[in-house]
């Protein structure tokens, strides 16, 4: 696992790889099933495609609405800036120009099977984040560490997911 920044400002970065015995093909059908990505996550409680979407093309857009006990419930609209099928799969959530997190999944073809990426940042767009920090700027790299923590085991439990999932009769 390897993080950067400490500031929001500095748009901190959380990124994990693991290795997936499946080829990035049989991969990517399950890290681009937005549909399937509130069962792998604590947070994430429901997603749908908008405006008659219904896979991963860039200019796609889907809602999520999550729930976190500190932050409440909350619904975004994320906009898919990357899609190659078998490669890579990403997108920025609220704004395009300035996201307030941007998601990412790079697959590779690897030893026979998949080494597979996922990446995040926060900001530099304003979050739920931002208005804790507002509250309490005093406390900002404190937040900022806490949520980057919250997010390298999330990362950590959907890739080991992934996975489980994609090696899975492969």
């Amino acid at each position: 696992m390897e993080w950067t920044g400490a500031r929001y400002a500095d748009c901190p970065t959380v990124e994990a790889s693991t290795w997936i015995g499946a080829p990035p093909e049989r991969v990517w059908r399950f890290v681009s099933d937005i549909g399937l990505m509130p069962s792998l996550s604590s947070e994430l409680r429901e997603t749908e495609w908008l405006d008659g979407a219904t896979g991963p093309a860039v200019g796609a857009r889907f809602v999520g609405r999550s729930e976190h006990e500190a932050f409440g419930r909350w619904e975004t609209t994320s906009h898919v800036v990357e899609c190659e099928p078998g490669r890579v799969f990403a997108w920025a959530v609220s704004d395009v120009d300035e996201p307030a997190a941007v998601w990412r999944f790079t697959l590779a073809p690897a030893d026979g099977g998949t080494r597979l990426t996922q990446w995040m940042q926060l900001g530099p767009g304003r979050s739920g984040l931002s208005v804790a920090i507002d509250r309490m700027p005093d406390k900002e790299q404190k937040i900022v560490f806490v949520r980057l923590r919250e997010f390298e085991g999330a990362i950590q439990h959907t890739l080991a997911a992934l996975k489980d999932l994609a090696e899975d009769g492969a």
